[in-house]
């Protein structure tokens, strides 16, 4: 017998959760790309249009040290002045569209390439012709800018250089004044020879450096690739807006189908069965090995098999004067029918004396015809005509045809069955099939349609569970294996099969049937080698009703 272990987290229970909620995680990857798709048709569309910008040096460039180019030009800082407040005033000019310089700064980008002197200025808008007319702007007042720059630096030398001459040449002049004026031959006019070579000197250098300046023509720097239109939007991406709404949506698909997983209360599998009810399982039926119900299973098919491999864990795990077992469903239906019919089958080929007990007392006679049809016997009488009184329990026994060994008490006709599962009559009845030797199983109604399944597991040794999976609850489970707990009754397992197709009481053919007629003294007759535990319990049964022997 499987002993009950914690619940295992491996990758076969979660993918076993996708499985069965395939559909959840399907959904919710549509309503991803659904989603993917109307967020790409909401967003605004973005054009972006770049344009590469030749950056040459001017005589005020300096690169910083640790530059990322040796040159005299500090891309960095030339790219950090592209989004300056001058430059996009300038921009804003160029474009005559009326937004405002900040607005303006905040739609361009520009990007160095590495190795290179070379800005590439991006600039971004709700239109092609936006974007392309706004990344030339860009470009065009950055170098504007630049060479206003390196004009303005060129100018003031020039102003300085200017100023320079006219001092010197005034000083010159002082010095010629002086100089006509000394005696020859003398110091003073030694000295005033030496200046005057020195001005002279400094004024042809100032000079010479004027007329460069004078003489020289300011570039920043040119456009070697103008702004192109933009045929496609760069944002938003609608394969990736799609795609990525696909992953969200699989992602919560697959949250949301743990999530029904993990608070389910139905029992899906054989797994939920053993880890979330903490029931051992005893055997697992299948679509192809799960019995008709219009016939024992063959001892050799494959549901044969499996209720071979059961019976041979349940003689195993009963004690040695282990007689009685019950067997219950966790559901209203006819699970603990299948499963005790085909047990007890699988005793009797032993060729152990077994004797089924259908207790789940039926409303009418066409209830009683599912037991009776897979065994081959007649639907009546049964055990409601047993405790009622009508008949003994030689009366009561039926042997089957295919399987001697095998004895069934069908539930019997319809009857008044309040408190007969309760009466005294029912325990006389199975201490004396007891007497008799060999094994009674009990078919019991469900634990969640009435007590009497747990008053008929206090009379017995051993209880077996059938549980119908996706018709099965966990609380429903769980409530069954406290009841057989709390009547000391020891539970060996539960025997999981799939929800069961009973066919409806209108396509059952009803036995032909003729009720006996009620006897309150049930005659003391022979039971085929069985005739002493039946007068024994006809005895007990007239001193119940008063009567003397």
């Amino acid at each position: 017998m499987e002993a009950p272990r914690p619940a295992s987290a491996d990758i076969s229970h979660y993918l076993g959760a996708l499985r069965r909620h395939w559909w959840i995680a399907l959904v919710a990857t549509g309503a991803g790309l659904g989603a993917g798709a109307v967020v790409t048709q909401t967003m605004p569309k973005v054009y972006e249009s770049a344009t590469s910008v030749l950056v040459q040096s001017v005589d005020q460039d300096t690169n910083a040290q640790g530059g990322r180019t040796k040159g005299a030009v500090n891309l960095d800082t030339e790219a950090q002045l592209v989004g300056s407040g001058a430059v996009a005033v300038k921009a804003g000019t160029l474009l005559r569209s009326g937004i405002s310089p900040v607005e303006l700064a905040r739609s361009v980008s520009v990007q160095v390439p590495a190795n290179t002197t070379v800005l590439v200025i991006t600039f971004q808008a709700d239109t092609p012709q936006k974007a392309q007319a706004g990344s030339h702007a860009f470009a065009e007042a950055y170098l504007r800018n630049r060479e206003e720059t390196a004009r303005y630096q060129l100018d003031k030398q020039i102003r300085s250089l200017n100023l320079k001459v006219k001092q010197l040449t005034g000083a010159l002049t002082g010095i010629n004044a002086r100089l006509a004026s000394a005696v020859p031959g003398s110091p003073t006019e030694s000295n005033l020879l030496s200046l005057r070579n020195n001005s002279q000197n400094q004024l042809n250098s100032l000079t010479g450096r004027l007329n460069e300046l004078t003489t020289t023509t300011v570039g920043g720097g040119s456009i070697i690739s103008d702004a192109r239109l933009p045929e496609t939007p760069s944002s938003p991406n609608t394969w990736l807006n799609i795609g990525a709404g696909a992953m969200i949506g699989l992602l919560l698909g697959l949250c949301l189908a743990y999530l029904r997983e993990r608070f389910d209360r139905r029992l899906v599998t054989a797994a939920d069965v053993r880890d979330r009810g903490r029931v051992p399982v005893l055997a697992t039926l299948d679509e192809r090995s799960t019995p008709h119900f219009d016939d024992v299973l063959q001892p050799y098919g494959p549901g044969g098999r499996v209720f071979n491999r059961l019976r041979n864990e349940v003689l195993a795990s009963l004690e040695p004067d282990d007689q009685i077992i019950v067997v219950t469903g966790t559901s209203r239906g006819s699970a603990s029918t299948l499963v005790a019919a085909n047990l007890a089958a699988a005793l009797a080929r032993t060729g152990s004396d077994v004797v089924l007990i259908g207790a789940h007392l039926p409303d009418s006679v066409v209830d009683a015809a599912p037991l009776a049809r897979m065994l081959g016997v007649s639907a009546v009488p049964g055990l409601s005509d047993l405790l009622a009184g009508r008949v003994g329990l030689s009366r009561a026994l039926q042997r089957t045809p295919r399987i001697p060994s095998l004895r069934v008490i069908t539930t019997g006709g319809a009857a008044t069955a309040a408190g007969l599962m309760q009466s005294q009559r029912l325990k006389d009845t199975l201490q004396a099939l007891r007497g008799q030797g060999g094994y009674v199983v009990i078919e019991a109604p469900s634990t969640s349609s009435s007590a009497d399944a747990q008053s008929l597991a206090s009379l017995a040794d051993a209880a077996i569970l059938a549980v119908e999976l996706r018709r099965s609850r966990r609380p429903a489970l769980e409530d069954a294996t406290e009841q057989l707990q709390r009547v000391g009754t020891r539970l060996l397992g539960a025997v999981v099969m799939p929800r069961l197709t009973v066919p409806r009481p209108s396509e059952i053919e009803a036995p032909a049937v003729t009720l006996p007629a009620p006897s309150p003294r049930p005659s003391p007759a022979k039971d085929d080698g069985h005739e002493a535990p039946t007068q024994q319990l006809a005895a007990v049964l007239k001193r119940r009703d008063g009567d003397t022997k």
